[in-house]
Parts: structure tokens; sequence; C-alpha cells
């Protein structure tokens, strides 16, 4: 029961903010559920899920409860203790799983697919998920090496030459990938993989010129490419190969010019075995806050968008009313002298 409802009832508040039209009474191993029909049933279906979650011996977190009540208020015969319990992988204890349904497609769609893009805010899961999948695929010897790239571009600062070897000046734009690498293999096998090239971290200026087969490959922060970047790390791609390509096209800190991700977007969007998994604010899996603040810049964006347009459809009314109103010069009625 503690495992169900969390330390304080944490698990049970979330269940009763999902459906505040019902309440729920727990007394010794006996849950009350009470309130309108339709709402008792809803927290019925989702009590039992959440019971098999955790039989299947998973840790139940506020996201598990609220994203298996998404799914089953979605689709009533779906079963979010299926869906959400295969791990991709399991390291010192812990499981690495997707833990909303965009994730669900997204892990499904990087099996399926050669080419994978996930776009979506911050805090989706894209890189952590497409490195577990990246890690799998390098034990099951599907590919033969592991491949992580991202663009060298600083987040709205300028931080001048780094002191140091080469590989001092872009560890700070490649730490992310390093700190995911140690937190799902053994932090005494990574120095040894990477001495050996089994997997390798690289900065994306590097890619040029290079096929890269039977290799698992994760281009990071990709709002930061350029048209010209982006088809260049595409036309990589080899023989055995998956390339996963994430970002957020609402992040870019591209000093100025067009983003590659914006682009292929509309390039590549009806090629065949190419899939672009779209993730949302519902598929944020750290602190609840950030899906909020997600939403509030997209409404933002949105309001900011809207009156654009407005201002530029104003002025090419005004530029339209303008001409209309002016005639040439030589078609002017000529007037005679006045005295």
């Amino acid at each position: 029961m503690v495992r169900l409802l969390g330390p304080q009832d944490r698990l049970l508040t979330t269940i009763e903010k999902q459906y505040p039209a019902v309440a729920v009474h727990v007394r010794g191993n006996d849950i009350t559920v009470s309130g309108s029909p339709d709402q008792v049933d809803a927290v019925r279906r989702l009590i039992e899920e959440l019971q098999q979650m955790v039989r299947n011996g998973q840790d139940l977190s506020p996201v598990e409860v609220t994203s298996s009540a998404r799914m089953l208020d979605a689709d009533s015969s779906s079963s979010p203790s299926e869906l959400l319990s295969q791990a991709i992988l399991t390291t010192r204890g812990r499981s690495i799983r997707p833990k909303t349904l965009g994730q669900k497609k997204y892990v499904d769609a990087i099996d399926e697919s050669t080419i994978v893009f996930g776009i979506g805010p911050a805090g989706t899961g894209k890189t952590y998920l497409a490195m577990a999948k990246a890690v799998q695929a390098l034990q099951r010897k599907e590919v033969n090496r592991i491949i992580l790239t991202r663009p060298a571009v600083e987040a709205g600062e300028r931080l001048g030459f780094l002191p140091g070897t080469l590989t001092d000046k872009i560890d700070p734009y490649l730490r992310p990938l390093y700190d995911a690498l140690n937190e799902m293999m053994d932090p005494e096998l990574v120095p040894k993989l990477l001495a050996a090239g089994t997997v390798e971290v690289a900065p994306l200026a590097y890619m040029r010129g290079r096929t890269l087969n039977d290799s698992f490959v994760v281009l990071d922060e990709a709002q930061n490419t350029t048209p010209e970047q982006m088809k260049m790390f595409l036309t990589r791609l080899g023989f055995g190969s998956k390339m996963v390509v994430t970002g957020d096209i609402t992040q870019v800190d591209l000093p100025m010019g067009a983003s590659g991700l914006r682009l292929v977007t509309r390039v590549l969007d009806n090629i065949d075995d190419i899939h672009f998994a779209l993730l949302t604010s519902e598929d944020v899996v750290r602190h609840s806050l950030v899906g909020r603040i997600v939403d509030a810049y997209t409404d933002y964006d949105a309001q900011k968008q809207a009156q654009r347009f407005e201002r530029e459809e104003a002025r090419e009314f005004a530029n339209r009313a303008e001409r209309r109103g002016s005639a040439p010069r030589d078609r002017l009625p000529k007037r005679g002298p006045r005295f």
C-alpha cells in the first residue's frame, strides 16, 4: 500500500488532483472512492493499473500516475501497466523505461525506423531515451559503436577562447552526453570504451567526410545546426546504422540564420523510414513546474506570433490602400496657370 500510494500519500494526492470530482479514502488495505459514477470508474481502473505496475516491480512517481490517467482517459481499453513497464536498460538496480505515451511511441519509432527525429521541449527525455537505446543496441551487438555528437554552440553567452588541449576545449559542450553515459554504464567501463573507439563523443564539425557504418549515432541539440550542417550529418549514414536527432525548435541559440532542424521537418516529412516524434509538455518527466513553464512560453510565443501577423496584415493593407490612392505623376490632370 505504501508503494501504491507513495510516502505521505503523495500519489494519492496526485490521483485526487487528476479527478477533482471524486474523494478517495484509505483505511488499512481498503480504498473507497466516492463521487460521480464516471470518474469513480476511471479512478478504479487507474488504481488497478497502478497496482499491476507495483506487482511488476515498478517504482511509481507522480509522472506515472498522471500519464496513466491520461492514457486511460484517451482509450479506456489501453493498459498503462503493459505499455510503461517495458524497461530499455537496467543499470545498478534502476530501470530506464518510457514514462509517458509520447515517450513510448518515440522509443518504438527508434526500433522501427532508421532515422528518428525527437522534437520537443526540455525535460521530455529526448536525449536520455535515445542514449538508452544506443547502449541497448551496443549491448545486444546490433551495432559495433556509439557515436554521440552535438554542435558547439553556447546558450546565449560567448565564452571566448577556452584554455587547454582540443579535448579540453570541446569537453564543456559535450559534458551532458558524458553525464548520461556514466548513468547508463559502469563509470569504470566508459573510459575504456572511449579509448577503444567503441563509444565516440565528438563535436558535429568532425563529422564531415565520414561514413558511419554499423553505428548508433545520436545528434543532440540539433536546433543549433545550420541547414548545411544538418544535410552534412544526415548524409553520413552508412550500412547497418541508426540515427536519432534530438532538439527543441523553441530554443535556438544560433546568432543568425535558419535552424537546420526547423527546415528538415519540411524537407524530409514524407520520406519512408524517417520518423518525426513530436513530444509535448505532457511528456515532461522533470519537476511538474517544467511542464507549466513550457506551456506558458508556448502560449506567449503564440500570442507574439499572432500580434506579429496582425501587424504585417495591417501594414500590407495600408500599403495597398496607399497604392490605390496615388496615381503616377504623368497621369495627373493638367491644370492651367493660376492667377
